[in-house]
């Protein structure tokens, strides 16, 4: 016991500080996940930061005695001896000495939450719910993996020489323009809210030369599908001195690979609560995106409608060849054609149709979109008069081609689609903590 401005604190320690424990008595903090009575005694599972950990009441332990003011749903002080548990090897519980409510719940639970898994309730009312159905330990262990990976996209990222930057999510161009893209009155002017990170990447690259970001970004899309969303995440990086656009495919590789070691090694009980199955990622096979086209009329006999992009079907076409034919879950997709890639992408100078830019798709669905940019000033601004873009219009995006560029290029991967497939799930709104989309702003 110690004090602090003349106050007594007793430290509390972690499930995690158990094994050190053993025998002794000690303090532990948490929700009471679940109570299940038994004949002469009682098992309280706690619900802390990361675990479920299982405490043990009897009369036996000590002249302490639980009352109904124990009930599932408050926040607790268990003080008690951590003993090992002798019906799960590895594991360790607690003796209950004594339990102080810090608070207790007004009313009771809108549903069950203590199973291993919610029951299949729909998902609206999953999502309306959010702040609750998130206890459930497997439902919260979705967004420990999203930690992961956007954790290893940092570290990978930090380990090569990048710059972590944050940049204005209120912008006076929409950086691909469209009309998706949503629209505020910013004080009598009209802005617009980030479709990306796009022209601040690119604006400093000639002061740091790598940079990344971990961020929201808004797309005014009218879909109502399973994979889009109007607000998500975006992992963006940017890099200069390329050699050409496989330098950044290569960099990608490198990130997913370390992401994926460290999902194995700081994340595998999340894992486990979802039998989640990480890919093994080797070299990611490579193909043009009209060698694509040509597999998916030739080999799975489908008729093309648009030469200019995929439909959601087509790729989950080239997901299944590339796992059948090249033992992997992903696959890049080069040479987009121009007219369907952001007037920053740089044309090919084999054949200007199309790009120097690719897609990622992870087990048959898109999750990255980069390429090489645009370094030269006077090439930019006849691509984008070639547009019909008022270059004046982009004057402070301009200014960094106008006084010099290193060549460059990036992409950004999206948090939730890279989860949504990694977790097996069919709605991407499972792989976001509060979602939004076309009818969705709360909770």
């Amino acid at each position: 016991m110690d004090t602090i401005n003349g106050q007594n604190r007793t430290d509390c320690i972690g499930y995690k500080d158990f094994p050190a424990h053993v025998g002794e008595t000690v303090c532990i903090k948490g929700m009471i996940h679940r109570i299940r009575e038994m004949t002469g005694f009682a098992f309280v599972i706690l619900r802390t930061a990361r675990e479920t950990v299982q405490c043990v009441y009897s009369p036996d332990f000590s002249d302490y005695r639980m009352d109904e003011s124990v009930a599932e749903g408050c926040a607790v002080k268990v003080t008690g001896k951590v003993v090992k548990d002798e019906t799960r090897e590895g594991r360790y519980e607690m003796q209950i000495h004594g339990i102080e409510v810090l608070s207790s719940p007004a009313e009771p639970m809108p549903l069950v939450i203590n199973k291993k898994q919610l029951d299949n309730i729909p998902i609206d009312l999953d999502l309306n719910l959010r702040p609750v159905t998130l206890r459930n330990p497997k439902e919260r262990a979705v967004f420990k993996i999203q930690e992961g990976i956007a954790r290893g996209f940092r570290e990978y990222l930090f380990s090569q020489g990048f710059t972590e930057i944050r940049t204005p999510k209120i912008c006076a161009q929409g950086a691909e323009g469209g009309a998706n893209i949503f629209k505020l009155d910013y004080f009598g002017k009209q802005v617009f809210l980030a479709q990306s990170p796009q022209f601040y990447k690119q604006m400093l690259v000639p002061v740091y030369e790598r940079v990344f970001e971990v961020g929201p970004v808004f797309r005014a899309e009218h879909h109502d599908t399973s994979r889009h969303l109007n607000e998500y995440i975006s992992m963006d990086f940017e890099m200069g001195f390329i050699d050409s656009f496989y330098d950044i495919m290569n960099m990608e590789t490198g990130a997913l690979k370390y992401i994926m070691e460290l999902l194995k090694k700081d994340y595998a009980e999340e894992l486990a609560l979802w039998s989640a199955q990480l890919p093994e990622i080797g070299d990611i096979p490579v193909v043009k995106f009209m060698d694509a086209k040509e597999v998916i009329t030739k080999k799975f006999k489908k008729k093309i409608t648009d030469y200019r992009d995929f439909e959601p079907e087509e790729e989950q076409i080239l997901g299944k060849w590339a796992k059948k034919e090249f033992g992997s879950d992903f696959l890049f997709v080069t040479h987009y054609p121009s007219e369907k890639r952001p007037f920053y992408a740089m044309d090919d100078p084999a054949d200007p149709a199309y790009t120097l830019s690719f897609d990622l798709l992870f087990r048959g669905i898109e999750i990255t979109t980069g390429g090489q940019r645009i370094h030269d000033y006077n090439e930019q601004v006849a691509k984008m008069r070639a547009r019909g873009m008022d270059p004046a219009d982009f004057e402070s995006y301009l200014m960094a081609h106008k006084y010099g560029m290193p060549p460059h290029g990036g992409l950004g991967l999206g948090l939730e689609r890279i989860t949504m497939h990694l977790l097996g799930f069919k709605n991407v709104r499972y792989a976001s903590m509060f979602p939004r989309d076309i009818n969705r702003v709360t909770p």
